[in-house]
């Protein structure tokens, strides 16, 4: 049998890495951090537990990347998803309407991800994160800003407060108001990406035609 190629192998790893992650994202969702341990997450991916050690140092860095995947799936499927625009508005409406979700659907997983950046190991910038980052940019860069530099970092500060504002234990704000505030300092309509439905709480939308604050606007 003649050994395999540098390609075949390259995809079987990335494979191995991704099935790692996907285990890592169901586990802790179901179980929580502490009671989630890195055999679990290789049995459960079907893999020998040395191979999570050689893609990971630890369990933590391993668990942000592969919440990162998750994000950087769900916004991609979100902004792909038919129709499919080319608007610049409506996208960051829809990245907002996916970060905002994730933190509905997976409260577990999302506050142990937001804690785990506050310890010391701090913000793992692997490859997952880095996928996730340039769909954030190019959403910002679509939307019309001058200084991405500037402003894709200010999304993302507020996508991260806000989904620790849902997330806060025993004062948690609801999405939609979150949404709101969101909508509103980047001009957006609130009809744009998905609505939750009714009218904007407190009257904060900006209604079509209004100016946006956003000054590179």
């Amino acid at each position: 049998m003649s050994p395999r190629s540098a390609s075949v192998n390259e995809e079987l790893r990335r494979r191995s890495r991704e099935r790692l992650l996907q285990a890592t994202v169901e586990l802790v969702a179901e179980r929580g951090y502490e009671a989630t341990t890195l055999a679990d997450i290789a049995d459960r991916a079907g893999s020998a537990r040395g191979l999570v050690s050689y893609y990971f140092p630890g369990k933590r860095q391993l668990l942000q990347s592969a919440v990162h995947r998750l994000m950087h799936l769900t916004l991609e499927a979100a902004l792909e998803r038919e129709p499919r625009s080319e608007d610049g508005r409506e996208r960051l409406a829809r990245a907002i309407d996916a970060i905002l979700g994730l933190a509905v659907e997976q409260p577990l997983l999302m506050r142990t991800h937001m804690a785990g950046i506050l310890q010391a190991e701090g913000f793992v910038q692997g490859p997952e994160q880095q996928r996730l980052a340039f769909l954030l940019r190019d959403t910002v860069d679509r939307y019309g800003s001058r200084d991405v530099d500037a402003d894709y970092p200010l999304l993302r500060a507020l996508l991260m407060g806000a989904v620790f504002a849902v997330l806060l234990p025993g004062v948690p704000m609801a999405p939609a108001r979150l949404r709101a505030e969101l909508f509103q300092r980047y001009g957006l309509d609130w009809e744009l990406g998905v609505p939750p439905g009714g009218q904007p709480p407190g009257g904060t939308a900006v209604g079509p035609g209004q100016s946006s604050s956003k000054s590179s606007k």
